[in-house]
């Protein structure tokens, strides 16, 4: 796995896991804007632009980060947030290691598997993965994600390079995710959050999460749609986090 880091290294360090089809930039004006206080981490998740592997599977990216995290943190460090795939992958992590960070920001991670539509991904990416090089379709789906119009040509050059077979594996994994029991062990302070315009199984989640987490607590975000929260509005994420985390070096 790949990493961007900005800031000290002396300062409390946060990691930040971007959703799928995304990469690193899903948080760059977050770390650009914190990395004066904090140190920032962006993993690339695997099979993505930029990432040394391909993707196969929730858990092994889960793992990965929670070896980065021992071999280079002791184990520990001062937040953990994720967005949709990233959001899974941390809840992952929560799972597997429940001293692993302080503070922890889950964003719209789906916690209900989607059967129907966990059958329909391969067949409808496997005739459409061409049309992604093209840029009248990829600027169709990029609307359709709502994201903020500087972004688009991170969100082609990235979109374009995502081998097929990758995106079809973490779409899937997204789909038919199911969080693990041992995530109510997890000691990290947790806010758990999603848009008000978002599909009611989103929020479903949300709530399954909420129930799952004892120190958590839940935020539905007004004029929301899915992924739009972090990259559209970082000065909110950054308060969000600035409230979560003491401004102290660990």
């Amino acid at each position: 796995m790949n990493f961007k880091e900005y800031g000290n290294l002396n300062n409390k360090t946060i990691i930040l896991l971007h959703g799928g089809g995304l990469s690193w930039w899903n948080y760059k004006e977050e770390a650009e804007r914190m990395q004066d206080r904090y140190h920032i981490i962006l993993p690339i998740l695997d099979g993505h632009a930029g990432s040394d592997k391909n993707f196969t599977s929730i858990e092994d990216n889960a793992q990965e980060i929670i070896d980065f995290i021992n071999d280079n943190y002791n184990g520990h460090i001062g937040l953990l947030g994720g967005l949709s795939l990233g959001g899974q992958v941390l809840l992952e992590i929560l799972s597997k290691k429940s001293d692993i960070c302080d503070y922890a920001i889950i964003e719209s991670a789906l916690a209900v598997p989607m059967e129907t539509t966990y059958k329909m991904i391969r067949p409808v990416f496997s005739m459409s993965y061409g049309l992604i090089a093209k840029k009248w379709f990829s600027k169709m789906q990029f609307n359709s994600l709502k994201i903020k119009k500087s972004l688009f040509e991170d969100y082609y050059r990235d979109t374009c390079e995502i081998k097929k077979e990758d995106m079809i594996n973490f779409m899937e994994a997204n789909s038919k995710y199911e969080i693990k029991s041992a995530l109510e062990d997890t000691k990290a302070k947790t806010l758990i959050v999603v848009g008000d315009r978002e599909k009611s199984i989103m929020k479903k989640s949300a709530h399954i999460i909420h129930k799952k987490i004892k120190e958590s607590r839940i935020e539905i975000i007004p004029n929301y749609s899915h992924g739009e929260f972090s990259i559209n509005n970082p000065t909110q994420y950054i308060k969000y986090i600035e409230e979560l985390v003491a401004d102290s070096n660990t």
